[in-house]
C-alpha cells in the first residue's frame, strides 16, 4: 500500500498516512491531509443481464463493463472547445479550500495537465495580436497535439522560460496612454491554465466585495450591488477612491508573501516570479520589471485580486465590522473602489486610514480621482439648504451615477447614464475608422458598425440610460452619413437611401438589461450586497 506525504492545516507539519483506492480528505487530529494515488481497486462485476427490450434506448440501465486496470482514459478536461472547466482533478482542492483558509497547497502544479493546456489554448482569443516571437493563433495550432506535449514537458522538467512581452500604448479616455503588455501565445497558455488552477484555491478566500474578473462576477454585477446597496442602505455619503498607477506599483515582495499564505508549491511560486519579472520589449531592447505587474497578461488580474485581497478587501471588512457604528458598503472592481457611508465623520476617518492603510504597500491613492462627495436620499435637500445647483456624482464602470427623482412619487432614484469621456472616446474611435473605410463596400462597413452598435447596447442599454443610447446612435449616423457623402462629388446620399440602409444595419435601440434589484436577488437570493 502506497503512503502520501501532504502538507496538514498547520503550515510546516507533515502528515503521513495510508490511502485507499481513492482521493478524499481525511481529518486526524484537527488536521486535514489531502490524498490522492492510484492503488490497483477491486475487480469489477460483469453483469450478464441484458438491457430490457433490446432497444438503442432502453428504459431500464444495467451497470457496464468495468474499467480496465491502469490509468483512465477519461480526462480532467473537456476535448472539446467549450466552457466546460477541468474541476474533476480539482475537486478536492476546492473543498479543502474552503474548509480551511489556513491551509497551504504544496502540489498543484501537477494539475497543469496536456488537456488543460489545450483548454487554455482554445480559450486565448484568435484574433490577439502575436507577442514578441510573432507566433499567431492559427500558427500554433499547426501540429497542436506536439506542441503542447513538449510545452507540458518543458513546464514539468523546469525547462519552461518566459519570454519578454512586446509593449504597446493605447490612449486613455482622458489624454493619457496605458501601457498594454502582449505576451507570447505560450505565455499565455501556461498562465491560462495556472489561473484556472489557482482560482480553485482563491475563490474560497475571496470576500463578497471582490467583483473584478473573477469567474462569475463581471461588470454588471458589481454595478447591480452597488445601486442595490444605495437603497437598501443607508447612504449619505459616497467614497470614489482609485488607486494611482496600481498595475505599474505592485511591489514583488508583497506580492511573494501574500502569495505565499495560500501556495507552498514552489513550482507555482517560481512560475509567476518568472513573469513578474521578465519584463518587456521597448524600442528594440528588454527592459527588466522590479516593480509592477503587466497590463494585458493573463496572470495579471489574478494577481492584482491577491493583492488587493489582503492589502484592502480584509482590512476594509474588519474596520467595518469593528470602527464603523454606522452602515458602510463596499464596492471594489479592480483597483476602482466605491464605498458608502451614512456617517460623514467615519467617512473622513476611513479615507485618512485608507491612505496610510495602501501606502504601506507601496500604493498611493490618485488626488484627482479619489473625492469623497455627499450622495443619497437627503442630497437635494442638502444642496438646497447650500444653494448649489444639484449634488455630486460620480463615475464607476464606464455609468455617471447621480442622484434623481422618480417622476410619480418624487422618492429618491439612482440614476445611471454613459460616462461622458468613455461615450466621447468611443464617439472619436468610430469616427477615424469610418475614415479609415471609406472606400470599403457599404455592407462591409454596415455589418462592422452592426457588431460595434450591438456590443455598445449589451454593455450600456441599462434601465434609464435611453438618452446616452440615443445620442450615441444620432452621432453613429451622422457620421457615416458624412462619410458616405465624402465618397463622391458628383451625387450626394440621399436621406432616403440612407434610411434604407440605416434600417438593415443599425440594430433598434431598446433596453437590454433588467432592473439591477431583479437581477441581483434573483442570481443572490436577496443577500446583502455589501457582504
Amino acid at each position: 500500500m502506497h503512503v502520501a506525504t501532504f502538507l496538514a492545516r498547520n503550515p510546516g507539519d507533515l502528515v503521513h498516512a495510508p490511502v485507499g483506492s481513492r482521493g478524499r480528505i481525511i481529518k486526524t487530529n484537527n488536521r486535514e491531509v489531502i490524498m490522492h494515488v492510484d492503488e490497483k481497486s477491486d475487480r469489477g462485476i460483469v453483469p450478464e443481464k441484458r438491457s430490457n427490450n433490446g432497444r438503442e434506448t432502453p428504459a431500464e440501465i444495467v451497470e457496464g463493463r468495468p474499467l480496465t486496470k491502469g490509468n483512465s482514459r477519461r480526462t480532467t478536461a473537456s476535448r472539446t472547445q467549450g466552457r466546460e472547466h477541468a474541476s474533476l482533478g480539482l475537486s478536492a482542492v476546492r473543498k479543502a479550500a474552503r474548509e480551511g483558509h489556513d491551509v497551504r497547497f504544496t502540489a498543484l502544479l501537477h494539475h497543469v495537465t496536456v488537456d488543460l493546456l489545450r483548454q487554455s489554448y482554445y480559450a486565448i482569443k484568435r484574433n490577439a495580436a502575436p507577442g514578441s516571437d510573432g507566433v499567431t493563433w492559427e500558427k500554433y495550432g499547426t501540429d497542436l497535439e506536439q506542441k503542447l506535449l513538449e510545452l507540458h514537458d518543458k513546464v514539468h522538467g523546469g525547462r519552461y522560460r518566459a519570454r519578454p512581452a512586446k509593449r504597446v500604448f493605447i490612449p486613455k479616455a482622458d489624454g493619457t496612454q496605458r501601457p498594454i503588455s502582449i505576451q507570447c501565445l505560450e505565455d499565455k497558455i501556461v498562465q491560462q491554465a495556472v489561473v484556472h488552477v489557482l482560482n480553485a484555491v482563491y475563490e474560497a478566500d475571496f470576500l463578497g466585495i471582490s467583483y473584478g474578473f473573477r469567474p462569475g462576477k463581471g461588470q454588471h454585477d458589481a454595478l447591480d450591488a452597488l445601486q442595490v446597496a444605495l437603497y437598501r442602505k443607508k447612504v449619505n455619503w459616497v467614497l470614489d477612491a482609485d488607486i494611482k498607477g496600481f498595475f505599474d506599483a505592485v511591489d514583488h515582495r508583497w506580492m511573494t508573501a501574500f502569495l505565499q499564505h495560500r501556495i507552498g508549491d514552489k513550482r507555482i511560486l517560481r512560475l509567476i516570479h518568472k513573469w513578474l519579472k521578465v519584463g518587456v520589449v521597448e524600442d528594440g531592447q528588454v527592459k527588466r520589471s522590479t516593480l509592477g505587474t503587466p497590463q494585458g497578461a493573463v496572470i495579471s488580474p489574478l494577481l492584482a485580486n491577491v493583492y488587493l485581497h489582503y492589502a484592502f478587501d480584509l482590512w476594509a471588512s474588519a474596520w467595518r465590522s469593528k470602527r464603523a457604528s454606522k452602515d458602510v458598503i463596499i464596492i471594489r472592481y479592480a483597483d476602482d473602489i466605491v464605498m458608502g457611508f451614512q456617517d460623514e465623520k467615519e467617512a473622513r476617518r476611513f479615507l485618512g486610514d485608507l491612505q496610510g492603510r495602501v501606502g504601506k504597500f507601496g500604493l498611493a491613492l490618485h488626488p484627482d480621482k479619489t473625492r469623497l462627495i455627499r450622495f443619497g436620499r437627503f442630497a437635494h435637500e442638502h444642496c438646497r439648504r447650500t444653494g448649489a445647483r444639484k449634488p455630486d456624482t460620480f463615475d464607476f464602470l464606464g455609468f455617471t451615477h447621480y442622484c434623481s427623482k422618480a417622476y410619480r412619487n418624487g422618492w429618491f432614484v439612482v440614476g445611471r447614464k454613459s460616462a461622458k469621456k468613455k461615450l466621447k472616446a468611443k464617439l472619436q474611435a468610430i469616427k477615424e475608422a469610418l475614415r479609415k473605410r471609406l472606400n470599403r463596400p457599404i455592407g462591409e462597413t454596415g455589418q462592422w458598425l452592426q457588431r460595434v452598435l450591438q456590443g455598445h447596447l449589451n454593455y450600456y442599454a441599462v434601465p434609464g440610460n435611453g438618452r446616452s443610447l440615443n445620442f450615441f446612435f444620432k452621432r453613429v449616423t451622422w457620421y457615416w452619413l458624412r462619410a458616405l457623402r465624402r465618397r463622391s462629388q458628383r451625387s450626394r446620399m440621399p436621406w432616403s437611401r440612407f434610411k434604407r440602409i440605416l434600417d438593415r444595419f443599425f440594430p433598434p435601440i431598446r433596453i437590454l438589461h433588467p432592473q439591477p434589484i431583479h437581477r441581483f436577488d434573483a442570481r443572490t437570493q436577496g443577500r446583502s450586497p455589501v457582504r
